[in-house]
Parts: structure tokens; C-alpha cells; sequence
């Protein structure tokens, strides 16, 4: 966390800031050309580690090795090195796609390239890549829609390569492997679980494969009328203020979410939502301790019906995506406002969390912590691909997610070998 980093870190920056020069040297500092991207860089890595609300445009210059007003110079606030940061990062990925596609390639070195260049990117940028994922909410309408029509271009760089690798499939099933490829890949931005670089590319590589030859299950006809129902409203007022808190934090970020304002989504008062919550703070630590109690339970119940570690594994995984669409908004506040409970808190759910995570990785064969990786990009397939078909809780939709997650775990077709 960025918080935690030591002088040293710190002192590093600064010296990388000025190289070739000491502190104790005379003579008048030189403004590197690259100080406008080294604020971005700090401050997306700030963004995404931390959160928006909770950085300082302070401790951001005091990174670069920077006053205040030195910053100001090149942004005038923080929400313009918001949309600077989340815009630099996109292009920068899109650049990387689009240096690493080769049309003239046949469909499958193709792909294996194109996944070889944003793996190695998002690896190398892996601080600061979740930044756009879980901080969007807080881009105004036009600036997140600039940024929203880079990251269709990526999208279309794959799909144009997917396409070619099956050309008489669905459009639908061609852009939904795209966007199963790409979070499998940014998968690795929502945790740190360590890996050499080059395994972790071999890995990366292997698990957009798995997705590649996944065979996908008819997708479900279009939503007509009122939508999906989701199931019925729980009487308790616990419960409602719970559900409808997560709700609005998923919605508009915990910091511009107020009592106020979940009280009366579940018709109370103020007041009287302090008889079930101590604060705004105390509201979502309860949240996510729920989320993690239902995970254990599912956890518990598929185990006890397996009748193998596979089929533990995938029981797991079904559970897992019906209980995030049914509360589509847990996962992205879990990743986007983690930083805002209390120290303590945020060890106790990093416990269960990490517990949750490697008894489902145990399942798996092979190396334990490439097993995390594997179990962490099917957490992702529930989030980017649920996203995408707008958490539709139909048997066919359910059914496409669960073959996406199966073959991230499992592998789609472990006895063929993955082009190198």
C-alpha cells in the first residue's frame, strides 16, 4: 500500500527523479521532461491501491519529490489527475495490444502474442492496472465516456482476432471470450499473490486459452419487458439496510454515500439506522463479513456434496456466480472501497478472504500458487463477463459463466498441450 512504503521507497523516487545528481550537489535543479507522467504514474498507483477519497494531492507530490504547488502547476486538482491517470492507463494497454497484434499471423500465434503483450503490460503496471475497474464511478459522464471508447477499441482488437480464430461463430460468443481473455488477465491487478514474471505470462497465457477453447453453451434470447427478477425483498430491516447500503456504495463510492440516504432506500430514519449500525464505516465491515460468512457456507455445502476435488471445485464456482449476481454490486465495492474500514477490519476480512481463496485453490491439481491465480481470474469471469451480460440470472446465461469458470479452474481441454 502506498501508505506503507518506506522513506527509501520514497528516496528512490526522488533520486530517479534527478539522475546523476546527489542531494548534497550544488547548483540549480532541472525539471525532468518526464514529470508529467511520473505525477500520473503515482497518483494511479495511489488511486488504485487506496482509493480516490482517502489520497492527498499532498502525499502524491510528496512521492514525486514535489511541493504542492509544483503539482498544481501540471493539474489543477485531484480529479484532474484522476482523469488523467485512468486515461494514460487505458491508452497505454490499448498501445500494447496494438503493438503486439499482427493480422498477417495465423489466428492462434496471433492471439498467443496479443495476450503475451497486455500480459507482460499488466504485469509491469500491475500497482496501478485496476485503477479504471473499480474507480470509474467517480468520472464525470463525458470523461468516463472518452475513456470507455479506448477501452472498446481493445476490446475490438481481440474480437478481431477471436473472430478469426472462429469464423462462424456468434458475434455475442466471440466478444464475450474477448472480454473473458482481457479479465483473466486483469485478474491479476485485484491481489498479489506472487509469481516469477515469466511464469506468470506462461500462466496468463494458459488460462486465456482454457477460455479460448471453452465450449460455450447457447447464449439466452434477449431481455424483453421489466427485466430478470433477482428473487423477493427480505423483510428485516437489518438485512434491507445491509442490502441497499452495498447498493449505493456500488453505485456512487462509499465517500459520497450517506446515512441518510440508505436509511430512507429502506424506509427508516437516520436515526434509527444507528440502531443497527454504529456508522457508515460499521455498514460496510457488516457487508463484507456477510459476504464472507455465505461464501464459507457455499464453500462448506459444496464440499460436503463432491465426489471429487474437480467436481468440489466447480460446485464451488456455480455457487460463487449465482450468489454475485444475486448482489451484483458486492464484489466491485469489496475491491473499490476495502481501504475505507478500519485497520483492524481490514485484517480479519483479508483472513477470511485468504482463507475462502486457497481452500477453493486446494481443489485444484498442480501447483498451489498457480492454483490462486487460477481461482482469483474465475472471480474475475464472475465480475467482467457478469457485467457484461448485465448479471442476467437466466439458466443460459448462468450456464455460459459457469463454462467460462470451469475452464479457468479446470482447463478446457487438459490433455491438449497450449501453443507456446
Amino acid at each position: 500500500m502506498v501508505a506503507d512504503r518506506s522513506e527509501a521507497g520514497l528516496a528512490s523516487v526522488r533520486s530517479e527523479s534527478h539522475p546523476g545528481r546527489s542531494d548534497s550537489e550544488p547548483g540549480p535543479r532541472r525539471r525532468p521532461k518526464n514529470r508529467k507522467a511520473q505525477i500520473v504514474g503515482v497518483a494511479a498507483r495511489a488511486f488504485a491501491e487506496r482509493g480516490y477519497h482517502p489520497v492527498g494531492v499532498d502525499e502524491i507530490a510528496a512521492e514525486v519529490g514535489i511541493s504542492g504547488p509544483a503539482l498544481y502547476r501540471h493539474f489543477t486538482n485531484k480529479y484532474a489527475l484522476l482523469v488523467a491517470a485512468a486515461e494514460m492507463g487505458a491508452q497505454q494497454l490499448l498501445d500494447a495490444a496494438k503493438t503486439a497484434d499482427d493480422p498477417k499471423l495465423e489466428p492462434e500465434p496471433r492471439l498467443t502474442a496479443l495476450i503475451r503483450g497486455i500480459a507482460e503490460h499488466t504485469i509491469e503496471r500491475r500497482r496501478e492496472g485496476g485503477l479504471y475497474r473499480w474507480e470509474r464511478r467517480y468520472l464525470e459522464p463525458e470523461d468516463r465516456a472518452r475513456i470507455r471508447v479506448i477501452y472498446m477499441d481493445l476490446h475490438e482488437t481481440f474480437e478481431t482476432a477471436v473472430a478469426a480464430l472462429y469464423p462462424d461463430a456468434p458475434a455475442e460468443d466471440v466478444k464475450l471470450r474477448a472480454a473473458a481473455v482481457l479479465s483473466a488477465v486483469g485478474s491479476i491487478t485485484g491481489h498479489r499473490t506472487a509469481l516469477s514474471n515469466a511464469r506468470l505470462v506462461s500462466l496468463l497465457n494458459d488460462i486465456c486459452w482454457d477460455i479460448l477453447r471453452a465450449d460455450l453453451p447457447p447464449a439466452a434470447p434477449p431481455v424483453t419487458g421489466d427485466g430478470v427478477v433477482r428473487g423477493l425483498p427480505v423483510i428485516s430491516k437489518r438485512e434491507q439496510l445491509l442490502t441497499e447500503a452495498i447498493r449505493i456504495f456500488g453505485r456512487q463510492g462509499y465517500h459520497e454515500a450517506s446515512i441518510e440516504e440508505i436509511g430512507a432506500a429502506a424506509g427508516i430514519n437516520a436515526s434509527s439506522v444507528y440502531r443497527y449500525f454504529s456508522s457508515k464505516s460499521d455498514l460496510l465491515a457488516a457487508a463484507f463479513h456477510r459476504t464472507g460468512e455465505r461464501v464459507a457456507i457455499a464453500n462448506a455445502e459444496a464440499l460436503s456434496e463432491a465426489t471429487s476435488r474437480p467436481d468440489a471445485a466447480v460446485r464451488i464456482a456455480d455457487r460463487f456466480a449465482r450468489m454475485t449476481f444475486a448482489m451484483p454490486e458486492i464484489l466491485p465495492v469489496y475491491f473499490a472501497e476495502f481501504s475505507n474500514l478500519p485497520a483492524s477490519e481490514q485484517h480479519r476480512l483479508r483472513s477470511i478472504q485468504r482463507q475462502n481463496v486457497l481452500e477453493w485453490a486446494n481443489l485444484l491439481e498442480g501447483d498451489q500458487v498457480e492454483a490462486r491465480f487460477r481461482v482469483h481470474a474465475a472471480i474475475g469471469q464472475v465480475i467482467d463477463v457478469g457485467r457484461r451480460i448485465r448479471f442476467d440470472m437466466r439458466p443460459q446465461s448462468m450456464a455460459r459463466v459457469a463454462a467460462l469458470m470451469h475452464a479457468v479452474l479446470l482447463g478446457a481441454n487438459p490433455e491438449e498441450s497450449q501453443p507456446e
